[in-house]
């Protein structure tokens, strides 16, 4: 029998791309151990930087099982993986917000998009994989996420001062449209309404979140530039249909996020095609293939597609959104899907970023 070495066995799992990654699970730091005894004997500890369900690890050690199996002199594998989210990219110029490990951003150049509903269900397909999940209604004119997730009422403030986040179906949410009358306006200036995000943040108790989802309002003013510079976001998901001008407002968002040096971590394309619900005929109504354009064109990820579907739209109206309305269909599929690429996306930036801001020093000469 010949002798298995650890190089043989990198080598063996380097021929496999793990698919949210883009890349071999050794190039992505995933591998901790390799372990080979005089009998040949493998076992191979990985843990993975983004969540993935029980069943989904297990098909990846299956992967992984298959190829190493095949290595020479190799008599048995035992594949452990285990997942573990850690903060990735904060800005060392602004303060991080206690209680939460990263930032996710969910943002569109233009309202109607679906946004809102995408936040929501990603933030849902999170938690469905395992991870600790919090949504943050910023959309301070049109909060929409109280009555997406189904709840109502106030949030309690203990010491007068913070607000303990609402909480359903295992994911912590804080939103203006808590503290006001659903058909109350907003009548606010920009400033008040950028003070009041602040404070929405930055004084909910999150409990121990590896991400915040935040659902951002349309378009690239105080808001979004505020929720850009003073917090610490460590990704931004863009969201557009494939139509035409749809797109264009998109990719002011994107460059909105590039200026201030927030990396994006990817598109989602909704609504990009129409399943009839009686006859079965796919069409893409709205046009075909502009988000994958726009990826390519940005050098960034298509994270994945969305059809228009009325029971997304219906789900979402009645404060049980698709992840946990029909968790086992296809659209959650899609959902969790896509949750994946970006938390794993996310997890491929350095812990350790450099500062995305410069520093200014004045000195006397």
């Amino acid at each position: 029998m010949s002798t298995v070495t650890r190089g043989q066995i990198e080598q063996a799992i380097q021929g496999w791309i793990e698919p949210h990654l883009g890349r071999d699970l050794v190039a992505a730091r995933a591998v901790r151990e390799i372990g080979v005894d005089d009998a040949g004997a493998v076992t191979i500890d990985m843990v993975l930087g983004f969540p993935m369900s029980p069943g989904a690890r297990q098909k990846l050690g299956a992967a992984i099982h298959e190829r190493v199996s095949t290595v020479d002199g190799v008599s048995a594998v035992k594949v452990q993986v285990d997942c573990e989210v850690r903060t990735h990219g904060i800005h060392r110029s602004t303060d991080a917000v206690e209680g939460v490990k990263n930032i996710i951003a969910v943002a569109s150049g233009k309202g109607g998009v679906g946004k809102s509903t995408c936040a929501v269900n990603l933030a849902l397909a999170l938690s469905a994989e395992g991870a600790r999940v919090g949504i943050l209604d910023a959309d301070i004119y049109g909060p929409s996420q109280p009555r997406m997730l189904g709840i109502s009422g106030k949030p309690e403030s203990p010491d007068g001062k913070s607000l303990q986040p609402m909480t359903n179906y295992d994911v912590q949410s804080m939103s203006a449209g808590y503290l006001i009358d659903e058909e109350t306006p907003m009548i606010w200036r920009g400033p008040m309404a950028t003070q009041a995000l602040e404070q929405l943040l930055r004084e909910t108790n999150w409990d121990d979140l590896d991400y915040l989802v935040v659902d951002m309002p349309p378009g690239t003013g105080d808001i979004q530039l505020t929720l850009s510079q003073k917090v610490p976001v460590s990704g931004a998901v863009i969201v557009t249909t494939p139509q035409d001008i749809a797109l264009l407002d998109a990719r002011k968002g994107l460059k909105m996020f590039e200026k201030v040096n927030v990396p994006v971590l990817g598109v989602v394309e909704n609504m990009s095609t129409h399943i009839c619900s009686q006859c079965g005929h796919e069409e893409h109504i709205f046009g075909e293939g502009g988000g994958s354009r726009m990826a390519e064109q940005y050098g960034i990820e298509l994270l994945g597609s969305l059809p228009l579907d009325i029971r997304i739209r219906e789900q979402a109206d009645g404060g049980k959104p698709t992840v946990v309305a029909d968790p086992d269909g296809t659209l959650s599929s899609s959902y969790r899907e896509i949750a994946r690429n970006i938390a794993a996306r996310l997890s491929l930036q350095s812990q350790d970023s450099p500062s995305r801001f410069p520093k200014i020093v004045v000195e006397n000469t």
